[in-house]
């Protein structure tokens, strides 16, 4: 990430217009970060799901059955993901069979949910041809879930694996690691 120092100089109030640079840089990394982890042909989870876990719906739109199998799947299921058209295709048929999924309080907001387990909507999960995935997690080292790993103590660490090295003033004035 680069920034003329003339940036920083004249637009630097009311924000820092550095902070805000890195803070946006950070984001778009983090957002990267999330659609690798989902969709990567190596380590993603859409690509390395053991063939016994994946169902195919019998008709169509995800049925309340077919999420009941997508649950039973996994032992401890904590969270669904799923495309917002994989929701709103889920709700019409609940709908049809006269089952509402409740609402779940999840991080201090109304969530929709199946089974007590949060549905909670992910925009890196492809839709094809109308076709797409639906993802049950459970997450945790104690369950055999997903964990997360980051790299600790990095130095001028701004957010957890991510670290901003700043260059002062020459060609390359800020790097990002």
């Amino acid at each position: 990430m680069k920034i003329h120092s003339r940036v920083a100089d004249l637009y630097n109030s009311p924000f820092n217009q550095t902070e805000e640079q890195v803070r946006l840089t950070i984001e778009e990394l983090k957002e990267a970060q999330e659609y690798e982890m989902i969709n990567n042909e190596k380590f993603g989870l859409l690509h390395n799901v053991d063939y016994t876990q994946i169902i195919q719906t019998e008709t169509g739109p995800p049925t309340p059955d077919d999420m009941d199998e997508l649950i039973s799947r996994r032992r401890k299921t904590q969270y669904i993901f799923a495309h917002t058209k994989a929701i709103s295709a889920f709700t019409r048929e609940c709908t049809k069979w006269g089952v509402y999924p409740p609402m779940i309080e999840f991080n201090g907001k109304q969530t929709l949910s199946w089974r007590g387990v949060p549905i909670l909507t992910c925009n890196k999960i492809p839709v094809k041809n109308g076709l797409t995935s639906i993802i049950a997690i459970r997450t945790g080292e104690d369950d055999h879930g997903v964990v997360g790993l980051y790299q600790m103590g990095l130095p001028e660490e701004v957010a957890p694996s991510m670290s901003v090295r700043y260059m002062g003033i020459d060609e390359k004035p800020l790097s990002l690691i």
